[in-house]
C-alpha cells in the first residue's frame, strides 16, 4: 500500500495504531534508493577501518566505546562482530564487514539530508500527528551476507525518550527484505503494553535500567518487504531482526524520529 502526497489515509492510520507498525510500498524511488547505495559506496571506499569499532545490540556494554558516544553528530562506522579473525584481522574487505554507519548522516550528507528532509517524510509524520518533529538519529544497516548480526527484541522509545514518549521509527528497505536474509519481526500490538525499559545513561555509564523480559518467538510475525517500502514502527512496539546467514546482503536506512513541541528530551539518555 503506498500513499498520497506523502499523508497516511485513515485506513493506514487505523492499522498503524492497532498494530504498532505500517508498511508503504514504493516510498522510496528507485533513483533515491541507488543514490543513497552509490553515496555510501563512496563513504566506505573514503574511510579509515582504523576509526571505526564493533556494534553489537547483544553486548550494549560495549556502547562505552567513545567512539560510540562520539557519533551521535557525526558520521561513524561500526563493523560486525564476526568480521575479524581471532588475531584481529578482516576476514573480508572492508566493505563486506561493516554492520552499520551512524548516527548524523541525515545532517552531514547531502544525499541522505535530501531523502530525509522530503516534503513526503514531512507530510507523513504531520499525519502521524507531530507538530514539531525532528530526526534525532540516522544508521545505514548493511546486514552483510553470512555475518550480519542479530538484533535483539527491543523498543525504540528505550533509547531516544522524551516525556511524553514521542519516538517513530522508519526503516527504509534498500534492499528486498525477506526472512532469509535478515528482515524485521514485530510483535503485533504490543506498543499498547507501554515501554518495558529504558537504556539509560549516568555515573555508572549506559546500561538498562531492568532486565529485558523473555519474548515467544510465536507471538512474532515477519515483515518482509520490497525495495522501496518503508517500515513505520511504534517506539513502544517490541520488535527484532535475525542474523543474515544467506548470501545475499540487507541493507535499509533506519531513521528515529521524536517530536520537539511538548515533548521534552530525557536527560539521562545514552544520546546527549
Amino acid at each position: 500500500m503506498g500513499i498520497v502526497g506523502g499523508s497516511l489515509s485513515p485506513e493506514q492510520l487505523q492499522f498503524f495504531e492497532a498494530q504498532g507498525y505500517l508498511v508503504i510500498e514504493s516510498f522510496g524511488k528507485p533513483n533515491e534508493i541507488q543514490d543513497m547505495r552509490n553515496r555510501m559506496d563512496q563513504l566506505l571506499n573514503g574511510f579509515d577501518c582504523s576509526t571505526a569499532s564493533v556494534f553489537s545490540s547483544k553486548n550494549q556494554k560495549q556502547l562505552t566505546d567513545d567512539h560510540f558516544y562520539n557519533s551521535a553528530d557525526k558520521i561513524s562506522f561500526f563493523f560486525e562482530e564476526k568480521a575479524f579473525t581471532d588475531d584481529g584481522k578482516l576476514k573480508h574487505p572492508k566493505e563486506l564487514s561493516i554492520n552499520k554507519v551512524g548516527h548524523a548522516l541525515h545532517e552531514h550528507d547531502p544525499v541522505f539530508k535530501s531523502f530525509c528532509q522530503s516534503e513526503q517524510i514531512s507530510h507523513m509524520l504531520v499525519s502521524l500527528g507531530y507538530k514539531r518533529p525532528v530526526i534525532i538519529q540516522s544508521m545505514y544497516i548493511f546486514k552483510q551476507p553470512g555475518i550480519g548480526g542479530e538484533v535483539v527484541p527491543h523498543q525504540d522509545n528505550s533509547f531516544l525518550y522524551t516525556e511524553p514518549p514521542s519516538c517513530t521509527g522508519l526503516w527504509l528497505a534498500l534492499e528486498d527484505a525477506t526472512v532469509i536474509n535478515g528482515c524485521l519481526w514485530a510483535i503485533p500490538g504490543s506498543h499498547k503494553n507501554g515501554l518495558v525499559r529504558r537504556f539509560i545513561r549516568d555515573d555508572e555509564g549506559v546500561h538498562f535500567d531492568r532486565p529485558s523480559p523473555s519474548y515467544d518467538h510465536k507471538d512474532f510475525v515477519s515483515i518482509e518487504v520490497k525495495a522501496g517500502s518503508l517500515v513505520i514502527i511504534h517506539g513502544d512496539l517490541i520488535h527484532q531482526s535475525f542474523e543474515n546467514q544467506s548470501p545475499k546482503s540487507r541493507h535499509a536506512l533506519s531513521l528515529h524520529v521524536v517530536d520537539t513541541e511538548s515533548c521534552v528530551w530525557a536527560p539521562d539518555n545514552w544520546y546527549v
